[in-house]
């Protein structure tokens, strides 16, 4: 009577197996479509037929069915939702770049093989999570060490000196010091809850928080700084202290409103950038223009004028989207990462332990918070910070990051099915 019961249970799963990498099979379908019209749009935007876009649209759409065919292969159980979320993101951030300037857009793919390439490693080495664990201590080191050597050697870009150049190409250390910085919380937490045996996780964040603020880069500090109060109060429900930080925190806001000028210059230009628009204010204002002339439905792709934006390709990515794609295409964009941040937590929740629960946890946040505070920086809700959209922004050491937390997330998401279904077998 067991056998036949474990038989139509195994069955049952195989057919909902089916079913799902039928749908998942669909979907990317669809969205390949998507990023091939796209690209077919743009061979014609100059009056005549190109190929190149064609060709490079050809690129983008084999790499992401030759990752999706070695996901299935090597990693059967990865979450499919989530990496069909990710390659809509990815997909329509090429697009764009591709539009506004096809050199970045080759650099960025270039970058992103990079980060496929660390994806895998990524998803292959949570089955080994023990080990993992025993980096800790090299990895606060190491990380301390290159903040703090961007002090001496960094390079100063927007306000910020938080670049350093490696074989002629720019990268931004803090991209990978905050995926360190809740590797370090999930470890000190899984089995620790009491505030005093937590000093080396807690100091080591609110070092990396000094050294952002000394190096002006208050968007990274304002990420991590949020990211590990919420890891925190996830891990022991201490509201008291979680409080007290977030007080921390505002105080911290409001003394570098207070000792630089850029960040006052920015929260005034906040205020009222109508005031500047000939100066500060002229990024935000013309912003809030491209939002409001693609009206709902877009003035179509390579129709539009965004490239009037300084940071068109970077920081006001959301704003092209917007002007070419529409309003309705910005509320789709949100939902999509409203889909991923819940593909996260359902992961984190489902996670073999507490440590890989609380890690899932941490990267989910990093990529919720940071996609929110430029998108509300964009729309002027909030003060604009210097941070990328994640997986749509130009930038080579965001995209990296970004398939990190990425490999991180489907790892943990393999791992704890493949947990799960020999725990039942051995049922």
């Amino acid at each position: 009577m067991r056998t036949s019961s474990t038989r139509q249970t195994n069955t049952t799963k195989t057919v909902n197996e089916i079913k799902m990498t039928f749908s998942a099979n669909r979907l990317l379908i669809i969205i390949l479509l998507f990023i091939m019209l796209g690209f077919g749009l743009l061979s014609f935007s100059q009056g005549s037929m190109d190929f190149e876009p064609l060709i490079f649209g050809l690129i983008v759409s084999a790499l992401f069915v030759l990752i999706y065919v070695m996901m299935k292969g090597i990693f059967h159980d990865f979450d499919r939702p989530l990496f069909l979320t990710t390659v809509f993101l990815l997909g329509l951030g090429l697009l764009t770049q591709y539009r506004m300037n096809p050199k970045n857009a080759k650099s960025q793919l270039f970058m992103l093989c990079i980060g496929v390439v660390l994806m895998f490693l990524c998803m292959g080495t949570i089955k080994f999570d023990n080990i993992m664990r025993k980096l800790t201590v090299p990895i606060i080191i190491g990380s301390l060490a290159i903040m703090a050597a961007l002090l001496v050697v960094g390079k100063e870009s927007g306000g910020a000196k938080n670049w350093i150049i490696i074989g002629g190409r720019s990268f931004q250390p803090s991209e990978f010091v905050k995926i360190a910085v809740v590797f370090v919380l999930a470890h000190y937490l899984d089995k620790r809850t009491k505030l005093k045996k937590l000093l080396v996780p807690l100091s080591f964040a609110m070092a990396i928080v000094f050294l952002l603020i000394v190096e002006k880069d208050l968007g990274a500090a304002m990420l991590i700084a949020l990211t590990t109060l919420i890891v925190y109060f996830a891990a022991t429900g201490n509201l008291g202290i979680t409080l007290a930080g977030l007080f921390a925190g505002a105080l911290g806001g409001i003394a570098s409103y207070k000792l630089f000028s850029h960040v006052r210059l920015r929260v005034e230009v906040w205020q009222n950038p109508w005031a500047t628009y000939d100066s500060s204010g002229y990024q935000i204002v013309q912003g809030l223009i491209a939002i409001a002339s693609g009206g709902l439905f877009g003035a179509g792709l390579g129709l539009g004028s965004a490239k009037i934006i300084p940071a068109y390709h970077t920081d006001y990515i959301f704003a092209v989207i917007c002007e070419e794609f529409g309003i309705i295409a910005g509320v789709l964009l949100i939902a999509f990462y409203i889909v991923f941040i819940i593909r996260g937590f359902l992961i984190a929740l489902n996670a073999r332990n507490r440590f890989l629960m609380l890690f899932a946890l941490g990267c989910t946040t990093l990529i919720t918070l940071q996609s929110f505070i430029i998108i509300g920086g964009v729309i002027k809700l909030i003060p604009l910070t210097g941070i990328t959209l994640p997986y749509i922004s130009y930038g080579g050491s965001s995209m990296i990051a970004c398939m990190i937390i990425s490999g991180f997330l489907q790892g943990i998401a393999a791992d704890s099915k493949k947990y799960r279904a020999e725990a039942e077998g051995k049922a």
